[in-house]
């Protein structure tokens, strides 16, 4: 329990770091928020919890997949915003075609064969 507790504080504490950061400057915030910080957590963790660097490394390809699909929100939100749609249905509208990216993602994945 107090592991996950752990996990928590720490995930919680880095989003709140690069908000405060973005405040300040945007370029800086999104350097911090592009690195793969949540990946590296994961790995971290899931390493500590079962030393199986196996699984690491089918994590760290299915996120190499998953991240290009991921694109589209950063993609569609600024077109969307800048076309002068609201920031909640922007947001709204990115993320769901971003879903929709994922599945198409998970299909043609499938399609060729790449099981992860």
């Amino acid at each position: 329990m107090l592991q996950a507790a752990i996990k928590v504080l720490v995930t919680a504490v880095l989003v709140v770091a690069i908000s405060e950061i973005a405040k300040r400057s945007t370029m800086i915030g999104g350097i911090i928020a592009s690195l793969p910080l949540t990946s590296l957590l994961a790995f971290v963790w899931l390493y500590g919890e079962t030393g199986d660097t196996a699984r690491i490394a089918s994590l760290s390809v299915t996120i190499f997949w998953y991240v290009l699909p991921s694109l589209v929100l950063f993609l569609t939100l600024p077109m969307l915003l800048a076309h002068g749609v609201g920031f909640w249905p922007s947001l709204l509208i990115a993320s769901a075609l971003t879903f929709a990216s994922y599945l198409l993602m998970a299909a043609l994945l499938g399609r060729f064969g790449v099981t992860l």
